[in-house]
């Protein structure tokens, strides 16, 4: 490994959504948050008992959006995020590769302007947030943990609050990243 601190280095990278576990633990928490209080709360509302009138629908209407979650991802991404990185001497950048970044500006842009028009801010928000995240950087004396997936070629660097990257690596970039990141963070890998 090159200790050069003007050596950078970077890559994109393909991975699959549905079979990644780190983007399945994040996707499950995003969803499974707010959904699985909102199945609770009706759980609750009708006394343990599902087939209870007006709570079939939501019920029917969280599956849903599940499924039309999938597909959406599915026939818009492909099943994929495309992702690039940077490492260089003052961190570590993540960025959405050009194709799916047009495709979630438009997605973003619309979730913006059906939000304003509906008058639903926090629709207009949500795009508004989206759009923000789609190139993160992390300074090096940021980064405050580290964690390594060794099975999924993956690594998670977290820094202070909202500061998170996950690195999707290849079987050959795998420890050469893996390496950069522990010589520059005074974190123990876990």
């Amino acid at each position: 490994m090159n200790n050069n601190n003007h050596t950078k280095f970077y890559w994109e990278i393909d991975i699959p959504i549905f079979k990644n576990n780190v983007i399945l633990k994040d996707l499950g928490i995003a969803l499974g948050i707010p959904f699985g209080l909102l199945i609770f709360i009706l759980f609750i509302i009708s006394g343990g008992d599902i087939s209870a009138d007006g709570i079939g629908y939501p019920l029917i209407t969280i599956g849903l959006l599940f499924v039309f979650g999938i597909l959406f991802i599915m026939l818009v991404y492909g099943g994929k995020y495309s992702a690039g990185y940077l490492i260089d001497s003052k961190g570590i950048l993540n960025y959405t590769q050009k194709k799916q970044a047009k495709q979630n500006r438009i997605i973003n842009t619309l979730l913006v302007v059906v939000g304003l028009l509906s008058g639903k801010p926090s629709t207009a928000g949500a795009g508004i947030l989206a759009q923000s995240r789609q190139s993160v950087f992390i300074k090096w004396e940021s980064i405050r943990k580290v964690k390594i997936y060794p099975s999924s070629k993956s690594i998670v660097v977290k820094g202070g609050f909202a500061e998170k990257i996950a690195l999707f690596c290849s079987d050959d970039n795998f420890d050469y990243v893996k390496d950069i990141i522990l010589s520059k963070v005074n974190v123990n890998g876990e």
